[in-house]
């Protein structure tokens, strides 16, 4: 007999379950919490909320409003509880399961269906796609209403859980089953049919299930059947209904990213039916929609090409669409205000997140580590359009976009796809894009209506850079122009000009007059970071930003002027334009170090950072940007950052205390969440920069001084699970082994324990971007140390050696890492030369494989000298690469050698050279004619022998 709920239980479980979503009554809620967690442990308890969700009918003495509550939180229970712990139900519950639920895909509520649908998803995702079998048969039957009786609700509800399991388990259903092939062979043809389907929501959630598998990496199966989807969803473009339209729009954008070569053929059409929609700009969704096609398809080199002959007819669509809509011109122009005195609310600051330090990049992030110490930073590019993917939202939480009043300016819509769009099309075609946009730019330019001007200035900026030589003759109107806009009337058009000006700030830069366009381009933008409204600041800040990135050193000789307008930014600011304010003053200490570190500068920016530090407490996320700023201000101002170093200091060993020993709490504690790693980043960082900037005595005092002891600090920030952290921990490792090394000395015997661990390359693979990153400076870190512990290594050449070399041989690490741990190797030898000496036959030709590509510098200078003394030892372990060493030793730049002096190879080399000599006698000659005429000719005139 079927399983039935007891009416007494059911009626006080619906009650419990109301009762948890009972904001009005605390204690009541908090009772039925209580109650419903004892709940859990009742063998039947999945059958009776599956019971609940399935039921419309209330048990007695329910309001159909009640009710619907007590059918909700059963549902999002039920849900939870498969996803917590659904191999451990039951199989009669999990039979019982299957056999019930889908009948919720038939309830009147279109809430319950998709709760319904959550829950069968979970099922698929927990369980596996073949564990139940006869799910997509059935969904699929339904949804085509083969036996005649679906109702319209029970196809909806179906076809969204049909969706949703698509979406959530894509993988699987491409992956192939033993003796059952591949499910989405047997899913696509149906999908593929009900876009055939007579009611429009159906075929365009069909197609929108479709889509599921175009995105990248799209499935196997949509690869092997691209001749068969392909010609359906172009049949699709003359459907009637918009949302179906819109679906084809997103499957062309798709397959233009994922399999640009299937759309080449149809490209004419392709073409034609996405303008058409674009140009429908009273459905800004579908419009938005097609223009995301020749977004994608501006990126891809496949079908890029194809878009050439269609320049003339595209480039004019994506300028008009530029325009704002009329609606956002009177919301904008509506809340056009000088709001540079109201305070920020905290939710309009957007998250921060720190970034390891060192080389810096507009485009994009680099992951590649140096080859020194292997830190990286990278700069976010800041545009007038940049693209936002659509976060997911995670369980629980709720859309709110269309209760929420969306500012235009922030969020990816038709205008900015267009521009982006544009600026990709003009960064291949060029003047082809050029000669198309003239006409529209002559007319928009100085239009009486802002929002031409803007579009106009916007475009302008899209298509600067790609379009430059075309470009290029125009400037000399165009700049001085745009300067004037930056005293329109209108906010939106002094915020796009200082973007867009910005774009050229590197063909200014490079101008010999300085004066004719740079300056005032460079003063303009700086009198904007004090504009009355806070969007123009923003845009201003991040346009100089840029300018400086662009101008580098030429920037120096106006370091005062720009100083004195930061200071003042620093008194006006609010909370939210201090980030970027802080990229343009550590943007500024990277490129113009020498001037700020002039003696009338070095207060009147110190007492600006210092003000704003007092201000910032130890838990706000705005300690991030303003930590790695001061890391390069410290770095720019060397040892004129002595007078106000120790509160820094101090501040940043007691984050680091206090966030390590929260870690801890959070662990004993099983706390769900973990304190923010990126404060331990940041404060490492900056006290690096400390070491480096001070002078050894005012450095040396600070360690020995501070409280706790920071050298244990940094052994727990070693061991610490975020890569970062570790990152940033042997980064500083090394500089207290460079400036520091006798207060770390005492501490070598846990810290060397520790970096030997941190030399496995198992651990990196788990994450091998930022787990190389960490590897590549211990290796560092090692060399270092090396360097001045001497004798003390010895305890530990046996082991650094089987480590360093396990990274110099490996095929599977990137190039930096053999390098580096070639060159920590090497630091090693100077000391430890007859320790390494027995090993030198097995080391010596992956060694000199990788130093052959590092430059030089002072560090494979000591590496050299280091494995010199090794060869000395062992001359003979080099018959199989002794051409190659001597290649490298005449490869060595005179200057780089005259430079290092003793500290360099230079005498180790001479020794090396009068040893072969020596061992071969008189064949000397005859082999050293085995090299390249000239190295040959290098060896000789470099070296005595």
């Amino acid at each position: 007999m079927a399983w039935q709920p007891q009416p007494e239980q059911l009626v006080q479980l619906s009650q419990y379950l109301r009762d948890s979503l009972s904001g009005h009554d605390v204690q009541a809620q908090r009772t039925a919490e209580q109650m419903l967690r004892q709940a859990k442990s009742s063998p039947d308890i999945l059958n009776y909320l599956a019971y609940l969700c399935v039921t419309p009918s209330p048990p007695g003495g329910f309001s159909p409003n009640a009710y619907h509550a007590a059918r909700s939180a059963a549902a999002i229970m039920l849900k939870n509880s498969v996803k917590s712990s659904y191999r451990s139900i039951p199989e009669s519950s999990q039979a019982y399961l299957k056999s019930t639920i889908l009948v919720g895909l038939n309830d009147g509520n279109a809430q319950i269906r998709n709760y319904v649908g959550n829950v069968i998803t979970e099922v698929v995702r927990q369980g596996g796609v073949m564990d139940w079998p006869q799910l997509l048969p059935d969904l699929l039957s339904t949804v085509a209403n083969e036996s005649g009786q679906s109702t319209t609700e029970a196809q909806d509800g179906a076809l969204g859980a049909l969706f949703k399991i698509c979406e959530d388990n894509k993988r699987a259903l491409d992956k192939e089953y033993a003796n059952q092939g591949r499910p989405l062979a047997y899913l696509l043809p149906k999908l593929l049919d009900l876009t055939a389907n007579p009611t429009a929501r159906l075929r365009s959630r069909a197609l929108s299930a479709l889509n599921v598998f175009l995105t990248e990496p799209i499935a196997l199966t949509v690869r092997d059947n691209i001749d068969n989807i392909l010609p359906q969803i172009v049949r699709l473009s003359t459907d009637s209904n918009e949302d179906v339209r819109r679906f084809v729009c997103r499957s062309f954008a798709l397959l233009a990213d994922g399999m640009p070569t299937a759309l080449v053929p149809y490209i004419n059409g392709v073409v034609d039916y996405t303008l058409n929609q674009q140009k429908d700009v009273q459905n800004e969704e579908l419009a938005l929609d097609a223009a995301e096609f020749f977004f994608e398809a501006s990126n891809q080199p496949a079908i890029r090409d194809a878009l050439g002959p269609y320049l003339s007819r595209i480039v004019p669509v994506l300028l008009d669409c530029m325009i704002y809509s009329e609606d956002d011109q009177v919301k904008i122009e509506a809340e056009a205000e000088e709001d540079a005195e109201v305070e920020d609310e905290e939710k309009d600051i957007k998250p921060q997140f720190a970034t390891s330090k060192t080389s810096r990049s507009v485009a994009a992030a680099s992951t590649a580590p140096s080859a020194t110490n292997g830190q990286a930073q990278a700069k976010p590019a800041v545009n007038g359009y940049a693209y936002e993917d659509d976060d997911e939202l995670s369980e629980g939480e709720i859309e709110e976009d269309d209760e929420l009043d969306i500012d235009p300016e922030d969020e990816w819509n038709l205008r900015k796809c267009s521009a982006a769009a544009l600026d990709s099309l003009a960064s291949h075609f060029g003047g082809a894009v050029f000669e198309v946009t003239l006409p529209w730019l002559t007319e928009n330019m100085a239009h009486r209506d802002w929002q031409n001007r803007e579009a106009a200035v916007l475009a302008l900026g899209a298509i600067g850079p790609g379009c430059m030589d075309s470009i290029q003759p125009h400037l000399p109107k165009l700049v001085p122009y745009m300067i004037t806009l930056l005293s329109d009337q209108q906010p939106v058009v002094r915020q796009i000009t200082c973007w867009a000006l910005s774009r050229f700030a590197g063909w200014a830069s490079r101008l010999d007059n300085k004066q004719e366009y740079f300056e005032p381009m460079m003063d303009g933008i700086l009198k904007r970071m004090l504009d009355g409204n806070k969007k123009v600041q923003e845009s201003a800040a991040s346009a100089f930003a840029t300018l400086e990135e662009e101008a580098r050193t030429e920037l120096s000789p106006y370091a005062g002027i720009i100083v004195q307008q930061f200071v003042r930014c620093f008194e006006r600011y609010k909370d939210k334009n201090m980030y970027v304010l802080y990229d343009c003053v550590q943007t500024l200490a990277e490129y113009a170090s020498p001037e700020l570190a002039k003696p009338e500068l070095v207060p009147l920016l110190m007492t600006a950072l210092v003000g704003r530090w007092e201000k910032v407490r130890d838990e706000s996320r705005e300690m991030f940007p303003l930590l790695e700023c001061l890391s390069f201000v410290a770095t720019a101002l060397g040892s004129h950052f002595t007078p106000f170093a120790k509160p820094f200091w101090t501040r940043c060993i007691r984050i680091i205390q206090n966030n390590l020993e929260e870690s801890v709490r959070g662990a004993e504690e099983m706390y769900l969440d973990t304190p923010d790693k990126d404060f331990l980043v940041t404060s490492l960082d900056l006290l690096s920069s400390i070491i480096q900037a001070l002078d050894e005595p005012y450095s040396t005092e600070l360690a020995r001084t501070a409280q706790p002891n920071m050298f244990e600090l940094l052994a727990y920030c070693m061991k610490d699970a975020n890569n970062d952290v570790r990152q940033s921990a042997y980064a500083l490792l090394g500089d207290c082994a460079i400036y520091i090394f006798q207060q770390l000395q005492q501490y070598m015997p846990t810290i060397m324990e520790i970096l030997l661990q941190q030399l496995e390359l198992g651990e990196a693979a788990k994450d091998p971007e930022t787990g190389f990153r960490v590897i590549n400076n211990a290796c560092w870190s090692c060399g270092e140390i090396a360097m001045r512990h001497k004798e003390g290594m010895a305890p530990y050449v046996d082991r650094l050696l089987t480590k360093l070399a396990v990274i110099m041989f490996s095929n599977d690490v990137p190039e930096s890492l053999n390098e580096n741990a070639a060159i920590a190797l090497g630091r090693l030898g100077i000391a430890s030369h007859q320790q390494l000496a027995p090993h030198l036959a097995n080391f010596a030709g992956p060694f000199l494989n990788a130093m052959q590509k590092v430059s030089w510098t002072d560090e494979k200078g000591h590496a050299y000298k280091g494995f010199s003394s090794v060869v000395l030892d062992n001359p003979k372990a080099m018959e199989q690469c002794l051409l190659d060493f001597f290649v490298e030793m005449a490869n060595a730049p005179g200057v780089f050698l005259t430079g290092m002096q003793s500290e360099g190879p230079h005498d180790n080399f001479e020794r090396v050279l009068r040893e072969y000599k020596s061992l071969i006698g008189d064949g000397f000659d005859g082999f050293l004619h085995n090299l390249p005429p000239p190295q040959e000719h290098a060896l000789r005139q470099l070296y005595v022998f």
